[in-house]
This record gives C-alpha cells, structure tokens and sequence, in this order.
C-alpha cells in the first residue's frame, strides 16, 4: 500500500518593508558631508553665510543708521545701550560695522564676479585655442604680474579716482586677469579628453565644445577660485581704504575706520581700531576656510583617492 506524501504547506513570509533611507537632496548631503568632513570649513560657510546676512539685512539690524552724529555721546565705550562704542562724532559703531558689512558684500561679490567672467574668458581663449592667441595673452598676462598688486592698485586709483564702482572695476581687472592662469591650466587638462576629440571629429563647432565640455569641466575651478577671491577683494579694499585710496568717507569701509579713526584715537578709545580689525579678520579667516573645503570636496585626488573616484578608478582597471 503505496502511502500518498502530501507537499507540505509553503506559508508565506510578508515581505519586510524597505528600510533603506531616502537620499537627501544634494544641497543637503552637500551641508552634511561638509559638516563631517570638513569642520573648519563649515564653521567658514556659516560665517559666510552670516556676512551675507548682515550685508542684505543691515537696515533691519541698525535702523539707526552708520553716520548718525550724536555728540553727547562721544568717544562712549562699549555698553548695552552703544554694543561697541562710539566714535569722536558720537556715531555708533556697531552700525557702522554692521553697514560695513553691507559695503564689503557689495564690493567683494561684484569685483569678484567680474574677476571671474575675465578669469574664464582668458584662460578658455587661450588654453582651447592655443597657438599665437596662447602666446599673445601669456605674454600680456606675465607682463601684468610682473608689477606688484598693490602699484597697481594706486596707479588705477589715481588714473580713476576714488569710488565704490571706480574699486570694484579696478579690482575685478587685477584679480581677473592673473586668475586667467589657473583657468587656463584646467582647459589645457580638460582639452585632452577622449570626449573632447570625438566631438572635435564629429565636426562640433567650437562653441559647443566649449559650452558644453570644456565649461563643466572647469567649473570647480571656477568655484574654488571665486571663493578665494572673495577674501583677497575684501583685503584689498580694505588697504585701500586705509590708504585712504578706497571707498572715501563717510562711507564705512571696515579698512577706513581703521585709518581713520582707529589710529587717532588707538589709545583713547582702542575699540575704535579692535572691532572693525577683529570683524575684517573673522570674515577673512571664514572665506578662506570655506574656500580651502570645498577645494578638497571638489577635487577627488583631495580625498586620498575615496569614494566615487576609487569607484571608478576600480572598474576602470577590472577589479
């Protein structure tokens, strides 16, 4: 008697929902990674980021406004009702700071944005095309770092005179044009890819070459210098203001009230020069650390060959 052998019973198991969390939008993991690899860094993009804030909302802030003239009250050391004294004329310093602030944010952004638009037109003209064009702009551009920047600096300002927009044009033109050989460099790098030479067989106009395969490729760059640049503009507006050649009073400049009022009064009234120097160098030190991040984030080599970069490495080479 052959006993029949029923097939057990397959239960079911539910499947386990996925666990697995969401990615976080680039801005975000971008925010993240900086905080957890770069600490310096991200206490420079937060210093940054409070420049900025004071620079657009300094009205809202000081609604008292930066020459405000209250000689009652002058020469007051710091108080709760003067946070960081006043000055020979009873204005407020905190004001002027704060409206300072506003002043740097203006020029740093512009003369910078200027810097790099000049930055990127030499360096792509002159490293895509090469040749006489490569030589001619060299040249020019080696004649121009030849003098020191700061004869240049009082050369241009006594040929245009003093000025908020006469500051910025002069500063975008002397940054821009020695920052075209760093752009220069990453186009000659960029130029020798594989992608480039297919699109150059394809017959692709050299616009779009450049448009859409030499630009993105030197965009880090691009990015890692403007963030550079923005500590070298707000110091170099400040020596000329306290040169007396920048912004002229009684406009704010963090660099004229050192000049001004700071050294007349270094030792009566030593707030006068301690807090505008203190502000110009906490703003100086937060770009540059933000600056130095982001190149090593950018750059993969800057990362002792981790991440996506090992990955590719890896299945370049079969392993």
């Amino acid at each position: 008697m052959n006993a029949s052998v029923e097939p057990a019973a397959v239960t079911a198991t539910p499947a386990r929902p996925d666990k697995r969390r969401k990615p976080l939008p680039k801005p975000l993991a971008f925010c993240a990674r900086l905080c957890r690899e770069r600490p310096l860094g991200a206490v420079g993009a937060l210093i940054c980021l409070l420049l900025l804030f004071t620079g657009v909302f300094a009205d809202l802030i000081a609604p008292q406004g930066y020459n405000a003239i209250n000689p009652i009250d002058r020469l007051k050391a710091p108080s709760a009702e003067y946070w960081f004294g006043t000055d020979q004329l009873g204005r407020d310093i905190f004001a002027r700071v704060v409206h300072g602030a506003r002043l740097s944010v203006i020029v740093a952004f512009a003369a910078t944005t200027l810097s790099i638009v000049i930055s990127a037109f030499l360096g792509i003209l002159s490293g895509y095309f090469g040749g006489r064009l490569d030589m001619f702009i060299q040249r020019l551009v080696d004649g121009w770092m030849c003098f020191p920047d700061l004869i240049l600096l009082i050369v241009a300002v006594a040929v245009l005179g003093p000025g908020t927009w006469q500051i910025i044009v002069i500063l975008g033109l002397l940054f821009g044009i020695s920052g075209s050989r760093i752009v220069r460099g990453a186009v000659l790098s960029a130029r020798q890819n594989v992608y480039v030479h297919a699109a150059q067989s394809m017959g692709a106009s050299s616009t779009r070459i450049l448009w859409h395969h030499i630009l993105p490729n030197v965009m880090a760059p691009l990015i890692v210098l403007y963030t550079t640049r923005l500590a070298a503009v707000i110091l170099a507006e400040s020596g000329l203001s306290f040169l007396g050649l920048g912004i002229p009073p009684p406009s704010p400049s963090w660099g004229g009230m050192l000049s001004l009022d700071g050294r007349s009064y270094m030792f009566q009234a030593p707030w006068l020069a301690i807090i505008p120097g203190i502000a110009l160098t906490v703003v100086v030190f937060g770009i540059n650390m933000f600056g130095d991040a982001l190149r090593d984030m950018l750059d993969p080599r800057m990362r002792g060959g981790s991440g996506r970069y090992l990955a590719r490495v890896k299945r370049a080479i079969g392993v």
